[in-house]
This record gives structure tokens, sequence and C-alpha cells, in this order.
């Protein structure tokens, strides 16, 4: 007999970001599975999830802050603080997906208000504030018990803090992401003027992890051979303001003399309802991200049938073989621009299609929260 358990996830964003998204798709799939489950946020606009839930949750007022990112964190974590200490609902697992909820969760720990807390290292950061450094050190070696989404990080976890941390998978929502709309697409065609050949995507925003100044500048090698072509760089909902190196990439934008709004095309945050259809029109994925936890967005564009290119590195190669996707070295501008040439033989790129669509029925969010049941049911026992 399955026992319902009461679980708490927090994470610090509405936003959709990768472990925002994890959140939330791990929330329902643990409410569909009989779980008792509500998901507490920091919500930065008043606006709440762009994210139907079937779960409970409670957004958490997330008050002008300084600009100062040491001041904004700790602002952050008391937020949660204050809210949390009065909360009359009790739950048997607190799980954070970050590090400014598992810090307010600590500290609640401390003061007696909750048992214990899990914590999911999605990555680990190299932080040049020691405040963040340290607020990093004590959300991981604070929890009771730390999971993460892949081997790479799970060594790392080792090496860094010795802390053996079991690994949960992610997944993605297949239906959802394989289902197309015509009607959305032709919508989203007009509204951002798509009528390049090849479109190329990429989801995450500008910034440095993702290795955005190599993607503009590998695409604007492609141009010379493809000047019809479109690179389409979606999201950019972030804690961090990276304005020095979006200036960067703007400065970089006009001395390449790539034309915004026409090649260069950056529609900013993606409605939830939107991005399966923003996948659905463009011919290839681009990913070539210098860190991630796992690579969500991947999965994303597997699933919408995009031939993908990303990085030759973990953890991307844990569940990327050539076969499935084009691997290329991160640092070479050169070698992303050839991927992205390469891509656009149909053969080729039927090919990567063919052969990476096996991978999406190892990655459901079904089998990632019956995993997180298991690792749960096994943290209570232990402390029972």
């Amino acid at each position: 007999m399955v026992i319902s358990l009461r679980i708490a996830l927090l994470t610090y964003s509405t936003k959709p970001r990768g472990s925002v998204i994890h959140t939330l798709e791990l929330a329902e799939a643990l409410h569909r599975l009989g779980h008792t489950v509500c998901v507490y946020a920091l919500d930065k606009d008043g606006v709440g999830f762009d994210f139907p839930l079937s779960c409970n949750y409670q957004l958490i007022p997330a008050r002008s802050a300084p600009a100062q990112i040491d001041q904004l964190i700790r602002q952050r974590i008391q937020e949660f603080v204050d809210v949390l200490s009065y909360c009359r609902q009790s739950f048997d697992c607190y799980h954070a997906q970050d590090c400014i909820s598992a810090n307010a969760l600590a500290v609640l720990s401390r003061k007696h208000l909750i048992p214990r807390f899990i914590r999911t290292v999605h990555h680990i950061e190299d932080y040049q504030s020691q405040y963040l450094q340290q607020c990093q050190d004590q959300s991981i070696q604070d929890a009771t018990l730390c999971l993460c989404v892949s081997q790479h990080w799970q060594a790392e976890l080792q090496r860094q803090y010795q802390i053996k941390a079991p690994r949960v998978i992610n997944g993605v929502n297949l239906k959802r992401f394989s289902t197309r709309s015509l009607a959305l697409q032709s919508t989203l065609r007009e509204r951002w003027q798509l009528t390049g050949k090849p479109i190329y995507l990429s989801v995450g925003g500008i910034e440095p992890r993702k290795n955005s100044m190599r993607l503009l500048q590998a695409f604007a090698q492609v141009l010379h051979t493809h000047p019809q072509a479109q690179l389409v760089i979606a999201g950019g909902a972030t804690l961090f303001d990276y304005q020095d190196y979006r200036n960067e990439f703007f400065e970089q934008v006009r001395q390449l003399g790539i034309a915004e709004q026409r090649s260069l095309i950056l529609p900013g945050v993606i409605a939830d309802a939107e991005l399966p259809a923003l996948y659905q029109l463009a011919d290839a994925f681009v990913f070539p991200s210098l860190k991630e936890g796992w690579g969500l967005v991947l999965l994303e564009a597997i699933a919408a049938g995009l031939p993908v290119i990303t990085a030759n590195q973990a953890p991307f190669t844990e569940f990327l073989s050539p076969a499935q996707a084009l691997l290329v070295h991160p640092d070479s501008t050169a070698a992303i621009a050839q991927a992205m040439r390469q891509v656009t033989q149909s053969d080729l790129a039927l090919a990567l299609v063919h052969q990476s669509q096996p991978i999406l029925a190892q990655y459901t969010w079904e089998a990632s929260a019956r995993l997180h049941v298991f690792y749960y049911q096994q943290f209570l026992k232990s402390y029972a």
C-alpha cells in the first residue's frame, strides 16, 4: 500500500528556468501519484506562475530589492523565512530546489520550526562573492539529504563537499512538446517574422553560462553561407544581472553587422502555452552551454522533433551520444558554426532526430516522481 506523503517543494522564482520547471513538473507528477504537494515560490512581479498547476501552491511576495546581489539574496532568503515561520501546515518532507530556499529552510530548521530538509543540487556555481559562496556551501552542508540530477554533479558533490548524493532524473512532457498547433505556429511566425531558412533556436537568454557570445559569433559565420538564416534566443528571466555581458553581446551584434529583429530574434520570456510551438517552428536547436545541471531544454527540443547541437561535455554526454546530437567543443566558435552548417543537411538532421527519440522514454516526470518518493521514504525511515 502506498502511503500518501505531505511534501513542500520550494523554488526561488515563478519564471520558467530549469530548476523552476523541474519543481513544477515534479510537483504535478507527485500530485498525480496521490501525494499532498504544496509549491512555495518567490513571486517578484505578482502575476504568479505561467504554468497550469493542479496541486496546491503559495506565492511568496518578493519585494523590490537592492541592486547589490548580496543584499538581494539576504532579502529573498528572509522573505521565505518570514512566510514559512507562520505556516500552519506541516509536511513530511521539506524539499528545496535552490540555494535561496535551502538557506531559508536551514534557518527554520535551526529555529526548530521544521525538523530537517532535503535539497536538490542542480549544479554548483563558482561565486566571486564570499557571501554567495557561503550561502551555497550552507545550503548544501546544512541539508539533511542532498539529491542531484546528473552523474557529473553527483561526483562534484562528493569531491567538493564529501557528500554522497543519490541521483534523481529529470523528465520531459512528451505530449506537450510533440502536440502541434499550426494556428499557434502561424501566430508566432507572424509576430516575430520567423521567415528565415534555417531557423536556429536557443532557450535560456543571454548570459555567460549559456555561452551566448560564442553562439552569436558562430551565427555570424553561418550567415556568410546561409544569409537567410535566423537565430532565435528565447528566455532571459534570471536572478542575476548580466548587464555587462549583455552590453558586450549587443556591441558584438553591432560590430558583426547582424540585423536585430531580422536575423537575430530576441523574444524574451516565452509564455508557457507558446513554448512548444516555438520549438516546432525551428529547424535546429543550438545549445553550446558551458555549465548546466542537466539541460531540460534539450529534452524539450528532442520531444518537439528537432536535431540538437550541444557541448561535448557532461552532463549532456550522460544522455546524448554523437549519433543523437552534434556534440561540439563549446570554446570553439568555429566548431559551433560548423555544426550549425552541418545540421542543415536534411539526411543528417533526420538521422539525429530518429536516433534521439528513444531517449524520451527514459526520462518521464512520473519516473522522476517515483524515484523521489523512494528517497523521501528512505529519508523518513532514517529519522523515524
